[in-house]
Parts: C-alpha cells; structure tokens; sequence
C-alpha cells in the first residue's frame, strides 16, 4: 500500500470556506499526537523511515495506532509505504518500545479535519510549533499507480486555490525539529 500526499501551508479558514463553496462532505474532526520513535539498530533520519505511535482524541474518546512509515518513493510528493495497525492501548505501546530500545525522538499534536473531495481526504491540520497546513492523500495498491494519484492531488490543490510548487515533502516531525 503506498500513501499519496501532498501538503502545502495555508490559511485554513479560507481553505474551510472553499471546501464548502466545492460541497466537500466534512466527515470527522480529531486532536492527535504523535510520539515518533527512533531505533537502536538504525537511524530513522538517514533511512528516511518513521515509527510512531498516534493517540487520536475525536467526541472524548482516544484511541491508539502503529504506523511504520517507509522512506519517501519519488521526488515529487510524500509518498512512501506505509504500515498500520490498532493497538489497545498507546501508553502501553510506549512502555514496548522503551524497553526494546526505541527511543522517543518527538511529539508532534495536531488539530485535524478531514474533508472528503473528488476522491481524496483533504486535512486541515492546525500543528502546534509548526503552523497550518493543507495536505490531500489517498492510498494506491501498486507504484505504478502513484503519478496519476500525485497529479489528482496536484487537481485538488489547485480547486482550493492552492499552489502545488508550495509542497513542502518535509514531515511535521522533520518541520517540528529543524525549528528546535
């Protein structure tokens, strides 16, 4: 499974207002943080690979996922293997990894909606030490099918009135340490 995204800064609100303006459907709002973690046996930064735990928080209720994330496939976008799977409990998914070696690089929170357009989720992300961004993903089976994705994504930017040269391929981690 290859994850296609594209992110690029913007003013959400007038982002949000084009979304309705467009009829996107808003289909759920979410407070997250990510807690990334980085191995004993390699360094993620120079693989270019991710691991973390994300605590989401939507209606009072968290819940908690593992996501390993591959390095980046192409030069134009963010799009890269992603793996990921439900855990019970992220506190506990934390005391694992702590005590197999993996320790915590950065946590990253974020305030999120998501909008569904033309196919794609668009994310309103609100990123505490980082700013605001627009991202548009959409997962693809094979490789081959990542251009025609990328390109869709670029289409859906550009209803926003948004700019697809703005991309930003660093991640909020990436963005979040570089301003430590």
């Amino acid at each position: 499974m290859y994850e296609v995204e594209v992110k690029v800064p913007a003013h959400l609100a007038t982002v949000a207002d084009r979304l309705a303006d467009l009829g996107a459907e808003r289909t759920r709002t979410v407070v997250q943080e990510d807690t990334y973690y980085d191995a004993p046996h390699r360094d993620f930064a120079e693989t270019d690979e991710a691991l973390r735990v994300r605590r989401e928080t939507r209606e009072g209720t968290t819940t908690a996922r593992m996501t390993y994330k591959g390095p980046l496939v192409d030069d134009e976008s963010k799009t890269r293997t992603e793996v990921e799977t439900g855990v019970d409990d992220g506190d506990d998914a934390d005391v694992l990894f702590r005590n197999l070696g993996f320790d915590p690089v950065a946590t990253v929170e974020k305030d999120r909606r998501f909008y569904s357009y033309d196919g794609y989720t668009v994310t309103l992300d609100a990123v505490e030490g980082v700013g605001e961004y627009v991202e548009v993903e959409t997962e693809v089976e094979s490789e081959d099918a990542v251009e025609a994705a990328r390109e869709g994504a670029y289409g859906v930017l550009r209803d926003l009135g948004l700019d697809p040269a703005d991309q930003r391929r660093t991640s909020y981690l990436g963005m979040l340490l570089d301003d430590s």
